[in-house]
């Protein structure tokens, strides 16, 4: 089970850090930077644990559909409500995106070395190349959101 766990965690690493970087520069409002991410996260959290347990169930006995699917989905809400947590008690919008991308970079740090030691393999790689993965997303996302906001013409 801890493969779904690892599906959970990484993907809503990688896909609401990203978000909430281009929530945080459309939206320049912590509540509703919040609440975005929160249904956004939500509604993905139930799709990853759908999608988990089709895969499961396809992949016919190695593992159970049900527990894979929760795993994953409880998972990434943990994930979720942890990366949202900033905007929930601080004002400023880029704190709150800063202290979110420390709060990924700290799930990734501990999330490497739980793997590095349970499976004997090199830290450092490993915790750079999922950082770079993670905060690259997180950089596009950023700029995607400023280029829609742009174009949108869009004031909150």
């Amino acid at each position: 089970m801890s493969g779904s766990v690892v599906l959970g965690l990484n993907d809503a690493l990688v896909e609401l850090t990203g978000a909430m970087a281009g929530f945080t520069l459309a939206l320049q409002n912590t509540r509703l930077v919040a609440l975005t991410g929160l249904i956004t996260g939500v509604a993905a959290s139930f799709s990853m644990a759908a999608s988990e347990y089709l895969s499961a169930r396809a992949e016919s006995g190695k593992k159970d559909p049900v527990k894979a699917s929760v795993y994953t989905g409880f998972s990434y809400v943990l994930t979720v409500m942890f990366l949202i947590f900033p905007y929930l008690v601080f004002k400023n919008i880029y704190f709150c995106l800063g202290f979110t991308i420390f709060n990924a970079l700290l799930v990734i740090f501990l999330f490497t070395f739980y793997v590095s030691v349970a499976q004997d393999v090199p830290f450092k790689r490993r915790f750079f190349e999922m950082a770079a993965v993670s905060l690259g997303i997180t950089a596009l996302t950023f700029g995607i959101g400023l280029i829609i906001k742009i174009f949108l013409n869009v004031e909150v």
